[in-house]
């Protein structure tokens, strides 16, 4: 089976910054997204870290990253790591995530016992 990160790889290769529909089929979108919608938080972690460096000029599109971390902080929702990577990747999204991405961070926080916990 191939791996997740090499499906995003399929779909967002580096040589097609930004993403480019025409390049990729229906079939391997759906077939990425199935295997993201089933994959564990370490193989979603491990697709993201790949293709981490390429967050900031577009090559992996803003909807399938935050669908990736969504998901990876239902599996993890404990991990700080994980959730200020999270907030950090919804800033990038712009103003409207900025107050979600700043709960994430909270929350990150908080589990590290920087701030207690507030009702």
């Amino acid at each position: 089976m191939t791996s997740l990160t090499d499906r995003a790889r399929g779909l967002w290769p580096e040589e097609n910054r930004p993403w480019n529909p025409e390049a990729s089929t229906s079939a391997d979108l759906s077939s990425f997204l199935e295997q993201l919608t089933f994959a564990s938080a370490d193989e979603i972690v491990a697709m993201l870290d790949d293709q981490a460096p390429y967050l900031v000029d577009g090559q992996m599109s803003v909807w399938a990253r935050n669908l990736a971390y969504r998901l990876a902080c239902l599996q993890r929702p404990d991990d700080p790591g994980l959730l200020r990577a999270a907030g950090d990747s919804l800033y990038l999204h712009g103003p409207d995530w900025d107050d979600t991405a700043l709960e994430l961070k909270r929350r990150a926080d908080e589990l590290d016992g920087g701030v207690p916990e507030s009702d």
